[in-house]
């Protein structure tokens, strides 16, 4: 028993991690992950040893996510101003930085399902099958929603120039 919350253990960092990347707040993504692991722990006896304990603890942050999207939406939430918004200064070599902000406003305009993909794949370095697996999909979708969510996420960085017309 003493192994397997060894391994819980280790899974923490990459679960803040795709916790940070989902709700773009630190304290929101500790406390998704506190949860996470919270109902993982009182639930533990569900888990089956021969199957993936990482897969296991991202679907119930992922589910966990959900559901607090979900109780958002129906309750009404405010946003408030946070003291870590970017400035609109830069110093003159702020090149990567605002790359990475870029970046992280691109990813905030794909929809759900193409950013978690993205993340589960990009970030974790997650198989597709494993990600299929968290977010309780067919592997075609993981592939679909990822092609789509490359494409999109390559159009929102101007990386691809949009296609012109083409003559008749």
């Amino acid at each position: 028993m003493a192994d397997l919350y060894k391994k819980i253990e280790e899974e923490i960092p990459r679960l803040r991690r795709y916790a940070r990347a989902l709700t773009r707040d630190v304290n929101a993504a500790d406390d998704l992950v506190q949860d996470c692991l919270a109902r993982a722990l009182s639930k533990l006896h569900l888990w089956q040893a021969d199957t993936d304990l990482r897969a296991w603890l991202f679907t119930i942050l992922h589910n966990q996510y959900v559901n607090h999207v979900r109780r958002a939406v129906r309750e009404g939430s405010s946003v408030g101003l946070s003291d870590n918004e970017p400035s609109l200064t830069s110093a003159p070599n702020a090149g990567k930085r605002l790359e990475l902000r870029d970046l992280e406003r691109a990813m905030a305009k794909l929809p759900e399902e193409q950013r978690s993909v993205l993340l589960l794949v990009g970030l974790e370095g997650m198989r597709y099958e494993e990600v299929a697996s968290v977010l309780d999909v067919p592997v075609g979708t993981i592939r679909s929603r990822l092609a789509r969510g490359r494409e999109t996420l390559r159009q929102l960085m101007g990386m691809v120039p949009e296609r012109e017309p083409q003559p008749i």
